[in-house]
């Protein structure tokens, strides 16, 4: 391992077979907005940042880069209008860098050591951006296609590393160090190659919790009635705190039991795929049990043969 002093510098596959028009029982247009959620997530990753210079100084810089501004922008274009997949643009990046970093944050304060400082070649502040950066960027691949979008964003965050952590570091087998974890990060954030590392497991995981209501307003809106849009649907609240038992509970309020798909295909396998399994304890609540009765989405389904067109109440 070489020894350096790492001086900080001054900063400044999808495939849509949908043939159903469904009648939704309900508009749900009283879930917060997308701009609530970025707002909220925005605070939250603030809160968790502030300890950190470098982490704050990699924030700012790229909460604030017009380049990173245009791919999200160009990334949700190509999944929400042409694929009919809920949000993958900025709000996606804010919602799933919150979460990461929530969870690497328990993770630290009950002692679990993360890669970067446990392999020598970083601190605990390098964890924090290692985990920043990789969930900001993640899914930015999708401006190109959603195939192969992990490549893709690879491909297109590298010139953005290059002008982003020479701002923050000056030795360049740091640099070299800091954008391995980023890109092993983004690389296994689907769970699919397993994450590696501590830092990797938080940014994949944090992915998979943005799966609230208001979510998948948008692309259930435009007509796009697959189980993707229900069962986001049937999600209220996803919150994440320490545990007694684990480090991390992560907790799953649904009105409706179609959110299972959710959990079960996509946040569960995430747990399951990587390092942090031993560490995350996932629950699930359905809203008002005692009704007995649960949150009704769909009035009715209607089969139009050779057509594409949805009405959705």
């Amino acid at each position: 391992m070489t020894d350096i002093t790492g001086s900080f510098s001054s900063c400044s596959p999808y495939v849509d077979t949908q043939i159903f028009s469904i009648e939704s029982k309900e508009q749900t247009h009283s879930e917060p907005d997308d701009e609530k959620i970025r707002r909220n997530s925005v605070a939250l990753i603030q809160d968790l940042i502030k300890d950190w210079p470098k982490t704050r100084c990699c924030w700012d810089i790229l909460n604030q880069d017009p380049e990173l501004a245009a791919h999200w922008d160009c990334a949700n274009y190509i999944t929400v209008q042409k694929l009919g997949m809920n949000d993958h643009g900025k709000v996606h990046a804010m919602v799933a860098t919150a979460s990461a970093l929530q969870i690497l944050d328990i993770l630290m304060n009950t002692g679990i050591v993360p890669d970067i400082v446990s392999s020598g070649m970083g601190d605990s502040d390098d964890a924090y951006l290692i985990v920043l950066t990789a969930a900001l960027c993640h899914d930015i691949g999708n401006e190109i296609h959603r195939i192969d979008h992990i490549s893709h964003s690879l491909l297109i965050i590298s010139p953005i590393l290059d002008r982003v952590l020479q701002q923050i570091y000056d030795n360049p087998i740091q640099i070299t160090w800091i954008r391995s974890f980023i890109n092993s990060a983004i690389y296994s954030h689907h769970g699919d190659p397993r994450p590696l590392t501590i830092e990797a497991g938080s940014v994949c995981i944090g992915d998979a919790t943005d799966m609230t209501t208001g979510r998948a307003r948008t692309a259930y809106d435009q007509g796009s009635i697959t189980i993707h849009t229900i069962s986001a649907l049937s999600i209220d609240q996803v919150t994440i705190k320490p545990g007694n038992d684990t480090p991390v509970v992560i907790t799953i309020q649904m009105s409706n039991s179609a959110g299972l798909y959710q959990v079960q295909e996509i946040l569960s396998p995430k747990i399951a795929a990587g390092p942090l399994t031993s560490y995350v304890e996932l629950k699930i609540t359905l809203a008002d049990e005692s009704s007995g009765f649960e949150k009704q989405i769909l009035s009715e389904i209607k089969l139009i043969q050779g057509s594409r067109k949805n009405s959705n109440g």
